[in-house]
């Protein structure tokens, strides 16, 4: 019987790959799950029998497969983008890198869609890009930390997800949208792939191997490869009525998808809420309840992470039950939108203060415009309305059609008429931000601080450095703010300085 279990043992640790205990890959996002490690390099076998005298798998040697680097990858092509090709010039892979972990994600949402135009271009790798391919693991991060998970999916896909730093962030992106059978396939499918102890439980549980999967557990758990809490999560997510009546177990502060997945699975959900921005996407899900959904949705939207539409079908879906905090807003906004499926302006002009009031204070201006700038700018509103609707549409894809449609009445609306239209304005603003800005619009050429690196074919690299300069600069560092202005305006970025301009002074958010 030993020598049965034994050989049973050594299939199922040689089918999952290498033992745990080995060094976990790097990421720059602490959350990942522990879902791979290196392999461990001990075997023996009798010389009599085909049977193993240890559990631990067969030394194996491991080096990168020649090919083209993943830094090329990528779903915009330049038609689409406007970016030259040679984006990343003579750029250096590790100071790309930097830059882009270093971005925040809660700048401007014109910003917001800059650097995700850059993550998702199909672009030249940079001169130093190689097999460990530091710029598209950066890329993928940044986008796992805005919450774009299905972007991220499908880069890795293009990329063939088959070395362990990819394969990682593809198997916590299927946990998060609930499609993990597909990670556990390519878990049996790629023998390079070595998972530790929980992922190979979860997986081998996920695919029907109950007994498979306890004996693992209880491998990992002789062979001391599992901690305190991952052991007793685990025998729970394997057979939960043993410890009914248990206390629940005490989470960690940053908990993996595959332990968020864990978790949910025996009955102890956590919320996303105070979770990094790509878990609100198990939120999504149509077993959840309608109001985390449409939270999950808003801090989704707020970075781009999904199209503002299905935000508003949420909104839709049916009449809230009660009052206060996004109730209120989903009353708000079925209220404006069925004014406007009317046709009814005074129903509108009604409707659309209250509804604005709800929506900055979510912070989802830019995608309420998106919905519903051009459908309000086909009605014909008296005052005040046609004044808020003015300021809506200078948020949209529209506003310079939106400017031009527009007469002024006072100094506010000739400023940002002048700024929407890509001049300055005649006089300069006393509000020392709103000066900062005219001066980046009367500015010619690259400023000095960003010459060295357009010089140097590193214009990528200088445009996440404007990226930078320009966020300093809306909380204060007025020359910085300036500098990003005409540098945008200076290569050719004019539609992203216009749109940055419009929404500091509209949106407000300077720190």
């Amino acid at each position: 019987m030993l020598t049965r279990t034994t050989g049973f043992l050594t299939l199922v640790l040689a089918w999952f790959g290498a033992g745990a205990g080995a060094q976990t890959p790097l990421s720059a996002i602490d959350w990942l799950s522990d879902s791979l490690t290196a392999p461990r390099l001990q075997i023996t076998t009798s010389p009599h029998a085909d049977i193993a005298t240890n559990a631990l798998p067969e030394n194996v040697s491991v080096s990168d497969i020649a090919g083209p680097s993943p830094d090329a990858i990528g779903l915009l092509p330049t038609s689409v983008t406007g970016l030259p090709r040679g984006l990343w010039g003579n750029s250096r892979s590790a100071n790309l890198a930097g830059r882009l972990q270093a971005e925040r994600v809660d700048i401007m949402p014109a910003m917001q869609d800059m650097i995700r135009t850059l993550l998702l271009a199909e672009l030249d790798p940079p001169v130093d890009s190689g097999p460990d391919a530091k710029l598209f693991l950066a890329r993928l991060d940044t986008l796992l930390a805005m919450g774009a998970l299905e972007q991220a999916k499908s880069l890795l896909v293009l990329s063939g997800q088959n070395r362990p730093e990819l394969f990682r962030r593809a198997f916590d992106v299927s946990l998060l949208l609930r499609v993990e059978d597909l990670g556990c396939a390519t878990l049996r499918t790629t023998p390079s792939l070595s998972p530790t102890f929980p992922a190979r439980v979860f997986c081998l549980a996920r695919g029907g191997d109950w007994d498979a999967a306890a004996l693992s557990l209880e491998t990992g758990r002789a062979l001391g490869f599992l901690d305190e809490f991952e052991d007793a999560l685990l025998a729970r997510f394997l057979d939960p009525m043993l410890f009914e009546g248990e206390p629940r177990l005490t989470v960690p502060e940053r908990p993996s998808p595959l332990v968020f997945r864990l978790l949910e699975a025996i009955g102890e959900p956590i919320p996303t809420t105070g979770l990094p921005r790509a878990f609100a996407h198990a939120d999504l899900h149509a077993n959840t309840g309608w109001k985390a959904q449409i939270e999950a949705a808003e801090r989704l939207v707020r970075t781009g992470a999904v199209d503002p539409n299905q935000l508003l079908g949420l909104y839709s879906e049916r009449r809230p039950a009660a009052s206060g905090g996004v109730w209120d807003r989903v009353k708000a906004i079925q209220k404006l939108d069925q004014a406007l499926t009317g046709g009814d302006a005074q129903a509108v002009v009604a409707a659309l203060p209250a509804a604005w009031r709800e929506i900055e204070l979510a912070e989802l201006e830019v995608p309420f415009a998106t919905l519903f700038s051009r459908r309000l700018s086909q009605m014909t509103l008296p005052g005040d309305a046609r004044e808020l609707v003015f300021e809506i549409g200078l948020l949209s894809d529209d506003y310079e059609v939106v400017a031009q449609d527009f007469t002024p009445t006072n100094d506010r609306q000739h400023l940002l008429k002048a700024i929407a239209s890509g001049n300055p304005g005649p006089v300069f603003a006393a509000d020392p931000i709103t000066a900062a800005l005219q001066d980046g619009f009367r500015a010619d050429g690259v400023p000095i601080r960003l010459q060295s690196l357009t010089t140097n074919d590193r214009l990528g690299e200088a445009i996440l450095r404007a990226i930078d300069l320009f966020q300093n600069g809306s909380h204060g560092d007025l020359d910085e703010l300036s500098d990003a202005l005409a540098f945008f305006r200076a290569v050719g970025l004019e539609d992203l300085a216009r749109r940055a301009a419009l929404q500091l002074l509209l949106l407000e958010r300077r720190g």
